[in-house]
């Protein structure tokens, strides 16, 4: 009986039965028969069967982090037109409304120099108010005399006293108008409209006088007051404020001023509010250029953004 030859690494056993070739595939290098992941799946004929994918865990991982942002780009969102509301609300402050005596000066100092003068009108001695109330006339006798005099005495009084509807709007449009042109600006346009406006209906009345066709008394009528300046700063407001707020301001007050035409009851004083508010609205222009570049002037500036950490 031979003894089986062995040499290195190899053993050959030469009364052994060979054992059948295994066919060589492919696949044979990617695992065993016994391992269901590596048998190759079911095909067609001639197409070259995929070897099975394998996913690591981490690569899970991977996968699932980056299909979340997906996930939440496709999905609705209900809080997304929420949140800039509510930024908006958190930014919205009353108390910025009415004037300050550092956020508005003008408007704010103008307002206790009415306020004064109210007061004295109403508690003061009649005979004493109605003396210098004619003093601060506008009429056309003044006009002639003094009047640049009578154009200042006149816008310091509120016809009507404090209990007026012309307060709460000077209030509030003189001191959303200053803090969009300043002070000096918004005072401008309160006087332009104030001198304005007198002189367009005063001059008419002196020109009837002579005419005829209006007693002398209407050279001395009184007329003071400061709606014409605040009509020509609702108009010039107007202009800056957004298209739907802004043609509902202008058909608000354009109402009332229409309304009080209809009346009839002072011709000359709703004529001139009339012409005080288009004075305002022909101030556009002008004040759209100086408040933005009031606006751009209090954004911050690329030196400055690249000069912040």
């Amino acid at each position: 009986m031979k003894r089986p030859v062995t040499s290195g690494a190899e053993t050959t056993n030469p009364a052994a039965p060979s054992a059948p070739a295994t066919p060589s595939t492919p696949f044979a290098a990617t695992g065993s028969a016994a391992d269901p992941a590596a048998a190759p799946a079911p095909g067609l004929d001639g197409i070259p069967r995929q070897r099975p994918l394998t996913v690591s865990a981490e690569g899970a991982h991977l996968a699932a982090a980056e299909s979340v942002p997906a996930a939440a780009e496709r999905a609705p969102s209900t809080t997304g037109s929420a949140r800039p509301l509510l930024a908006r609300l958190r930014r919205v402050r009353p108390w910025r409304l009415f004037p300050t005596p550092t956020g508005t000066p003008f408007t704010f100092g103008y307002a206790v120099v009415l306020a004064v003068t109210s007061v004295v009108a109403e508690y003061a001695d009649p005979d004493l108010v109605d003396r210098v109330l004619q003093a601060s006339s506008t009429d056309v006798a003044h006009l002639a005399q003094s009047p640049v005099r009578v154009l200042v005495a006149s816008a310091l009084w509120i016809a009507g006293g404090l209990t007026s509807a012309y307060v709460i709007t000077f209030l509030l449009v003189l001191t959303a108008l200053e803090r969009r042109i300043g002070g000096w600006r918004t005072a401008g346009v309160f006087l332009l409209g104030h001198g304005l406006a007198t002189l367009a209906t005063e001059i008419p009345v002196g020109l009837s006088v002579l005419a005829g066709h209006l007693p002398e008394s209407s050279l001395h009528r009184y007329d003071y007051g400061i709606s014409f300046g605040v009509a020509a700063s609702v108009g010039a407001l107007a202009g800056l404020l957004r298209p739907w707020l802004r043609w509902t301001v202008l058909a608000v007050f354009g109402w009332m001023v229409i309304g009080d035409l209809i009346a009839f009851t002072d011709p000359m004083t709703n004529w001139g509010h009339t012409m005080a508010l288009a004075i305002g609205v022909a101030t556009w222009p002008l004040l759209r250029r100086v408040s933005s570049r009031t606006t751009t002037g209090t954004r911050e500036t690329p030196r400055t953004a690249r000069a912040c950490p």
